[in-house]
């Protein structure tokens, strides 16, 4: 029996009776990262690394019963040995190790590759079997430094301020928002942010992550304060009465999907920045190569382009169906 399976409640391990960020309610859930398409409510226990504890409470629950982990550090479940490793999707963001004997399969959950600073930095794991995200699986898909698209960000503000426009930037309330906060500290004065975001950066500041404090707009916040500052919005927002009282504005998209220029007219957006937090295409390439695995599972995104690249390169590799897709909000 293969140390994982592929059944329809999600990836299971039937040696270690746990499953690896379940679709459906069940007894054990090891738990990759919060995002609400790995992270769901109803199991009866999470396992996640110890960062991801407080996002975790504050998405299921604060009484969800949940067991955080250091990198590294590894728990046994009937003998299967299952560690976390760092991933640099987001805060928290983990890669499943399960040893079972001497085979090693590795869960990579979401990941990229470049370190934003905030996320730790993905780390490569030996592996026979690696199973691999393919959100951005094709080769279009190329993203230039991160360090080049948060200076077109900044020079962005900058011409919005000169032009008197607000400037809002539409980002993942979990994840990408804390990104922007991050990198930008030192671009404007003041952040203000939504709702959705605000809830996630208190709980992060109040667990100690290092990101600069923030504004959260309410009806009640004056206009004219907006003036020199970011504002930061879920694209759930977009078009809404909330956005139009910033008038006038300029709208700019953070996304991978903004790397094709049609996404960004369909968002009306004035500018898109293909900022992910996912492996752009030589990215995922790496991850596999460096993993030495000699069986991939393609998942979620271009699996099957991905896959057949793969085949193609004397790399076995097949596409596996799973429920995990685009977070809420970057749809």
């Amino acid at each position: 029996m293969p140390v994982l399976q592929f059944t329809d409640k999600g990836i299971y391990c039937a040696a270690g009776d746990f499953y690896i960020d379940p679709w459906q309610p069940v007894q054990r859930a090891v738990v990759t990262h919060a995002h609400s398409d790995h992270a769901r409510w109803g199991h009866r226990h999470y396992l996640c690394q110890q960062d991801s504890v407080p996002l975790l409470q504050l998405r299921l629950g604060a009484d969800i019963s949940v067991q955080g982990i250091p990198f590294g550090e590894a728990v046994y479940y009937n003998g299967v040995r299952i560690s976390l490793h760092p991933a640099g999707h987001m805060v928290g963001s983990a890669q499943v190790r399960v040893q079972q004997g001497s085979e090693i399969w590795v869960v990579s959950g979401d990941y990229k590759v470049e370190n934003d600073g905030l996320s730790g930095q993905f780390e490569p794991l030996p592996c026979q079997v690696f199973i691999t995200e393919c959100t951005f699986g094709l080769p279009i898909y190329n993203w230039q430094p991160q360090g080049i698209i948060f200076s077109s960000i900044r020079e962005w503000i900058q011409e919005n301020q000169r032009a008197g426009k607000h400037s809002i930037l539409l980002a993942y309330s979990l994840g990408k928002a804390q990104r922007l906060l991050y990198n930008l500290a030192d671009a404007v004065p003041r952040f203000y942010v939504h709702g959705a975001i605000n809830a996630a950066h208190q709980v992060l500041l109040a667990n100690g992550h290092p990101l600069p404090p923030v504004h959260y707009i309410t009806p009640d916040t004056p206009k004219a304060d907006l003036k020199d500052g970011l504002i930061i919005a879920p694209p759930s927002a977009a078009g809404t009465a909330w956005m139009r009282r910033f008038l006038p504005y300029a709208l700019g998209v953070c996304s991978g999907w903004m790397q094709v220029r049609g996404h960004m007219r369909r968002r009306n957006a004035d500018a898109g920045f293909a900022l992910s937090d996912h492996a752009d295409w030589p990215g995922l390439l790496q991850a596999v190569k460096a993993t030495g695995a000699e069986q991939v599972y393609t998942t979620h995104g271009f699996s099957s382009a991905f896959a057949r690249y793969l085949q193609e390169n004397g790399i076995a590799a097949e596409e596996v169906r799973t429920a995990f897709g685009q977070e809420e909000e970057e749809v």
